[in-house]
């Protein structure tokens, strides 16, 4: 078996092409999933889509097959030429592959190293393919590890502290540009999401006051009464009379169309700055004096300062990192060896007492010797497989080994697809619980 990620992000895919490749939907989603588990080649797989990234991680028979299926299946779904889609995607294959997803988990591979959203959303990504029946042990393997690792990280480094969000970035460039305190301003919000709710939080922090707009007036309600009494709400349907009356506007909702265009925006006599933070977009590009857009591709500039600050601590991260890849290859490759050990002594076992039995029956062996006999045939099998198991743990630890592992499966009809994981976990490693 194998790993592999076909990750489209920010480094290289731009935000244009990923508006084209995110989902629209669950049921969007979940087709994807379905059509690539399909495969023959694909065990299982999840994937993970989010502002600035689009990740397909996958346990495979074959890892080319597997590319180039994600490949064309996204190229089909996306509209985009199935070589120019190549050119944005990075492949990223078995422990590199773990290395990669245990990173993102962990936010160092985020637009905003330390922000603290990500993890969720891969967790999210991964229990969402286990109720579709995409998604079951062989990549909760890795997710667990990759939870652990992200809190070893949290934990043994300063990244996260003061944690920064697209959300802070943006509020933050709002007001560096406005140039002054901005208590007393209010500020638009679009959307009671995750996203919404952080750039709600910080503008309150900042001293402004918050009108957030949403479909279900219950929920946003709920949401504005926790935040506290500077927040109001209004139905969705007022977006353009709050649009070209407030200076600071920040939109992250879910709508698979922009939901602000150009016949929306009125001319008016005030600087207005607003935020895109959603994928696919929620603001259609528009041209109208006194009015800045920065979208999320924006924001990546504008956190770069974020990244030379932990640059020190990410390195830090970055070895947490590679011993829990290292740790969770050691645990996969003994978890491979030793459930093959246990069956062949099975297969033992299982032989003695059938030929001790028949003996018996035929008289070859007195029936008061069959301890004896018992112990002497175990003794003698135990010596013949002493040196073969020493060398196949030796061998399971080396990344040539799994091939021999493989072919001894297949030799002694040994499967270890239902084995209880459990009794080969180390005690730090209590799985996830999806």
């Amino acid at each position: 078996m194998y790993y592999q990620v076909v990750s489209f992000n920010y480094k290289k895919c731009d935000l244009s092409s990923r508006e084209k490749l995110a989902f629209k939907s669950d049921e969007e989603k979940r087709e994807m999933l379905d059509r690539l588990a399909d495969f023959d080649f694909i065990h299982e797989l999840f994937i993970v889509s989010t502002c600035n990234r689009i990740e397909v991680v996958a346990a495979t028979r074959d890892n080319f097959a597997t590319y180039h299926a994600i490949l064309g299946l996204f190229s089909k779904k996306s509209g985009i030429n199935f070589y120019e889609l190549e050119e944005l995607a990075y492949r990223i294959d078995d422990e590199e592959a773990i290395h990669h997803l245990f990173s993102v988990v962990s936010s160092l591979d985020s637009l905003v190293i330390g922000e603290s959203q990500i993890t969720g959303q891969v967790k999210e990504a991964y229990k969402f393919s286990y109720l579709n029946y995409t998604a079951e042990k062989k990549l909760n393997r890795i997710i667990s590890y990759a939870v652990k690792c992200a809190a070893e990280v949290r934990n043994a480094t300063q990244i996260s502290q003061s944690p920064i969000s697209i959300a802070s970035v943006a509020v933050a460039q709002a007001s560096e540009i406005i140039g002054d305190n901005l208590a007393g301003m209010t500020g638009v919000v679009v959307g009671a999401g995750e996203m919404g709710q952080l750039a709600a939080k910080h503008l309150l922090r900042a001293g402004c006051d918050v009108v957030l707009l949403g479909r279900d007036i219950k929920k946003i309600q709920k949401i504005a009464d926790e935040l506290g009494e500077n927040v109001k709400v209004d139905s969705f349907d007022a977006l353009p009379k709050y649009l070209n009356r407030y200076r600071l506007l920040f939109t992250a909702t879910s709508s698979p169309e922009p939901i602000i265009v150009q016949s929306m925006v009125e001319q008016r006599d005030i600087k207005r700055l607003w935020f895109d933070m959603a994928i696919p977009r929620d603001i259609d590009d528009i041209q109208i004096e006194q009015l800045k857009i920065f979208r999320i591709d924006d924001l990546q500039n504008i956190s770069s300062n974020n990244h030379a600050m932990r640059q020190e601590q990410a390195l830090k991260a970055n070895e947490i990192v590679a011993n829990y890849r290292d740790d969770f290859y050691k645990w996969l490759r003994a978890l491979s060896v030793e459930p093959v050990i246990k069956g062949m002594r099975e297969q033992v076992d299982q032989a003695i007492e059938e030929e001790l039995h028949r003996a018996i029956k035929k008289g070859f062996v007195p029936k008061d010797s069959k301890e004896n006999m018992r112990k002497m045939a175990k003794q003698m099998f135990n010596n013949f497989l002493h040196k073969p198991t020493v060398r196949m743990r030796q061998s399971s630890r080396e990344k040539e080994g799994a091939s021999g592992i493989d072919a001894l499966k297949n030799i002694f009809d040994v499967n270890t697809e239902n084995i209880d994981t459990k009794l080969y976990k180390k005690d730090h490693h209590k799985g996830y619980r999806s």
